[in-house]
């Protein structure tokens, strides 16, 4: 979206969550609102009548780029889980190669949250050059053992359902209830439970026109009932239910395990083949934390390449999901190796980890303003 300067340096490359697309706002070639359209258009937050607007889906994925459903050209067929493990690294590295080919040798910016975030970090870090600006929202540096264990479940459960038959359900049955249950556990980490309490509370659904709160005894008080009946579980039916349609079960493994890979820790690099052996180790002496973790120097060790690069990092307090100590975590680790640019912003509200979709006023803004500064 929007247009690009002569000289190409206007241009945003804006990472994906896990499960979003490359529609990332309404186009005349696509009307249909986009998953950050609040955020993306004139005047707003990614102001298109100033910048070059560029969205991808990601390696993996299975919107357009090539994943798991795509076909091996070797077989003829899906290539279901001999797809090889791809990394966010793998990810970001794709989307240079379309920079590549739009002939866009420098960003003005990377944006991302949540798993964009990991992106737009790892974007900095392996193209420090390339990069003008970094802007990460509800991220990490390093995927947590809370965060990996989270995903770990919503995998196990898919992988448990017996049409997902080793990854190689295409042409049957998909696994549609490891789907659903992996997307229901998923949903309780992207909210807070302060936000469930206000919108939901423990209210019943509704009882249907045709039925009766107690089917025995009219006169009696509504009976409990084994299936979803408390507006919270309707919610997270709907929410598995709708997910199964439009997104990939084997993508949902792959995308995921590319998360819990995630590490920018400069042993973590070091054994990709990442980072420099010449970044001398750093001590904890800029970190604002009052117990920095044992991982913070090494950390800062391998985020050596962003000292000189602008760096936005926006956490948020009830963010369950990627807690608000990694927040700051990536933000002390990018002062201790020296960026003198960092600006740390941290937001309250009861939205969780999705803030970075509804919270227009605060997260657009903090964007918008970081974005402006020279």
């Amino acid at each position: 979206m929007g247009q690009t300067l002569p000289a190409r340096d206007n241009a945003i490359l804006l990472f994906t969550g896990l499960s979003a697309s490359s529609h990332a706002a309404a186009t005349p070639s696509n009307p249909n609102p986009g998953w950050w359209e609040k955020f993306i258009g004139p005047g707003k937050a990614l102001d298109s009548d100033q910048f070059f607007v560029i969205c991808t889906n990601v390696l993996g994925g299975c919107y357009g780029s090539t994943g798991p459903s795509s076909i091996d050209p070797t077989t003829g067929e899906p290539y279901a889980t001999h797809f090889p493990v791809v990394s966010i690294f793998d990810m970001v590295n794709a989307q240079f190669r379309l920079l590549d080919h739009l002939g866009i040798d420098r960003l003005y910016a990377s944006v991302g949250s949540s798993m964009g975030a990991m992106q737009s970090l790892a974007a900095g870090l392996l193209h420090p050059e390339r990069a003008g600006k970094i802007v990460s929202i509800s991220g990490t540096a390093r995927s947590s053992p809370s965060s990996i264990a989270m995903r770990f479940a919503q995998r196990s459960v898919l992988m448990a359902d017996p049409n997902w038959n080793n990854g190689f359900y295409y042409g049957a049955l998909p696994p549609h209830t490891g789907m659903k249950l992996a997307r229901q556990i998923a949903t309780i980490t992207y909210r807070s439970g302060p936000e469930w309490d206000l919108r939901f509370g423990r209210k019943l659904r509704p009882v249907p026109n045709d039925g009766q709160a107690n089917p025995l005894d009219p006169s009696k008080p509504r009976l409990p009932a084994l299936c979803p009946e408390f507006l919270i579980e309707t919610y997270l039916d709907h929410q598995g239910e709708q997910f199964c349609l439009k997104y990939d079960a084997n993508s949902l493994i792959y995308v995921s395990k590319a998360m819990d890979l995630f590490d920018l820790t400069s042993e973590a690099l070091e054994s990709l083949q990442l980072s420099s052996s010449k970044v001398p180790p750093i001590p904890p002496s800029n970190a604002n934390t009052p117990t920095p973790a044992l991982h913070l120097p090494s950390l800062a060790q391998g985020l050596a390449p962003l000292a000189e690069t602008p760096v936005l990092i926006l956490g948020v307090q009830s963010d369950i999901l990627f807690p608000v100590e990694q927040q700051r975590e990536c933000a002390d680790a990018l002062r201790m190796a020296g960026n003198e640019r960092v600006v740390y912003y941290e937001l309250g509200g009861v939205w969780g980890h999705d803030t970075f979709l509804l919270d227009v006023q605060n997260v657009g803004g903090a964007i918008r303003g970081f974005l402006s500064m020279k």
